[in-house]
């Protein structure tokens, strides 16, 4: 073929060319935009470690004494005298009751006594002089009966007498209410200036917590106890472990740990569980009754178990899973059967994920099964 000059001109060729190099950029550029859409995403490797075996087991605290602070009497209630709140010694006085009828009644009690004394000393004295009448038969034998009758019978009013003043004196005396033990002492339930009916049943006024020493009871399965036991191997016979750690729903100035000393003795059939409790020493009254704590316990060890950070799991209405980078850089969803948490951020996995294993770390919810990326490894 032969080049038609008159038909082609310098410009155009030129023109041509440009247009070519064009073509040839943007199909470079296109391939550079394709490239910088797969995303780098960061992620960890799985990996395998001997672990010590742990479980949480959730509770409360229980003070060590507890009392109700009761009336046992009938009146108004007149004072309070105790600010909510504050800590109270035994035998302090926290409440008082209108003791009028009760002060009524040690009075006459009072005076019935000193009135039976005076008739069993009369009652004494005539029949000591009917028997020495006898002697001389100035006196007859029913008579000496009747005497003597007379004198047992006012001993027996006597005794009666004192039976009826200790109760008078009881009665007054719980007109006082003083604090059982010694504690921090709750509100009032009743304020005063109201009319209480102890007498025929206690009326609850506060309560006392002495919370110098908690408790924490919970359950434990009757297998997992065994294996802890096995794995525990105390040196006290009454310790099953010592100075164990307790985690509290919020932070607290000070860190708590407890002995447990006691392990019921009979399984519970109806749940298969046992009572463990443990005895913690509260620091500046920080700890309160009826606080929710958790208990971790040791139960044994796993020499390979496979660990992931707790943070990069995820959950669904399924369960938990995570997403894992595969070796085409792919993003796959695995499904997990997890275990304990250990050492506060990784997670024990018992399935569904590999020591070796690539998982997304960040961006969980931006993520997709199927994506391609460009995984970043990270500690």
């Amino acid at each position: 073929m032969r080049y038609n000059s008159s038909k082609y001109s310098l410009p155009a060729f030129f023109t041509l060319c440009a247009m070519a190099l064009m073509v040839a950029g943007c199909h470079k550029e296109k391939k550079e935009n394709y490239s910088d859409m797969v995303r780098p995403v960061e992620v960890a490797e799985a990996f395998s470690d001997s672990v010590v075996l742990y479980h949480s087991y959730p509770a409360y605290l229980l003070s060590e004494y507890y009392a109700e602070v009761v009336g046992l009497v009938n009146g108004r209630l007149e004072t309070m005298n105790y600010s909510s709140g504050q800590y109270v010694k035994k035998g302090q006085v926290l409440f008082t009751i209108d003791p009028t009828i009760y002060i009524d009644a040690l009075h006459r009690a009072e005076a019935t006594l000193k009135s039976n004394e005076s008739n069993l000393q009369y009652a004494k004295s005539h029949y000591e002089a009917v028997l020495k009448a006898l002697e001389d038969n100035a006196v007859s034998r029913m008579e000496v009966l009747q005497a003597e009758s007379d004198f047992l019978q006012a001993e027996a009013s006597v005794k009666d007498a004192k039976a009826a003043l200790h109760t008078a004196q009881v009665n007054y005396g719980y007109c006082t209410v003083t604090a059982p033990i010694s504690g921090y002492a709750t509100n009032n339930v009743l304020s005063t200036g109201n009319y209480i009916t102890g007498a025929d049943s206690p009326v609850k006024l506060a309560e006392i917590y002495d919370n110098t020493h908690l408790y924490v009871d919970f359950e434990v399965e009757d297998s997992r106890y065994e294996a802890m036991r096995a794995a525990s191997n105390p040196t006290e016979e009454s310790i099953l472990y010592k100075n164990v750690p307790l985690q509290f729903q919020e932070p607290l100035r000070h860190t708590y740990t407890a002995d447990l000393t006691y392990v019921a003795p009979a399984v519970d059939r109806s749940t298969g569980t046992i009572t463990l409790q443990g005895k913690i020493t509260n620091k500046d009254n920080e700890l309160k009754q009826g606080m929710y704590v958790t208990v971790t316990l040791p139960y044994g060890e796993n020499p390979h178990a496979t660990l992931v950070k707790d943070a990069s799991i995820a959950t669904d209405q399924l369960g938990k899973y995570m997403y894992v980078v595969n070796d085409s850089d792919i993003i796959v969803k695995r499904r997990l059967d997890v275990g304990e948490i250990y050492q506060d951020s990784l997670r024990v996995i018992n399935k569904g994920i590999s020591p070796g294993d690539k998982y997304i770390t960040k961006a969980l919810l931006t993520v997709r099964a199927g994506e391609k990326v460009k995984p970043i490894l990270t500690r």
